[in-house]
C-alpha cells in the first residue's frame, strides 16, 4: 500500500533558491531593507557596500543550510530537586 507523507512535513523542507523559507525571509527583508536605503542615498560607495554584505548574506547563508550550526544543550536542571537550603553556614 502506497503511504504519503504528511503535507506540514512537505512545508519543512521546502526550498527557495536553495534556503529554507524562512532564511530567504530573512534574505528579501535584507534585500528590502537595502533597496529602502539606496533610494534614499546617492553615494555609489554605500551602493557598492549593499550590494556586497546582500552578497556575503547569501553566501553565509548557503553555507549554513549545508551545514547548519548544532547547537550544545546543556542541562538545565539538577537530577533531584531538593528543598534543603543550599547555604555554607550551618544553623544547628
Amino acid at each position: 500500500m502506497k503511504q504519503f507523507e504528511v503535507y506540514r512535513n512537505i512545508r519543512k523542507r521546502a526550498m527557495i533558491m536553495g534556503l529554507s523559507i524562512s532564511l530567504f525571509a530573512l534574505m528579501m527583508v535584507a534585500a528590502i531593507g537595502s533597496l529602502l536605503i539606496i533610494i534614499f542615498s546617492f553615494h555609489f560607495g554605500v551602493i557598492v557596500c549593499l550590494l556586497l554584505f546582500n552578497a556575503l548574506l547569501y553566501g553565509a547563508l548557503l553555507q549554513w543550510v549545508k551545514k547548519p550550526f548544532q547547537f550544545k544543550v546543556v542541562q538545565t536542571f539538577p537530577k533531584t530537586i531538593s528543598l534543603k537550603q543550599l547555604n555554607p553556614f550551618d544553623y544547628v
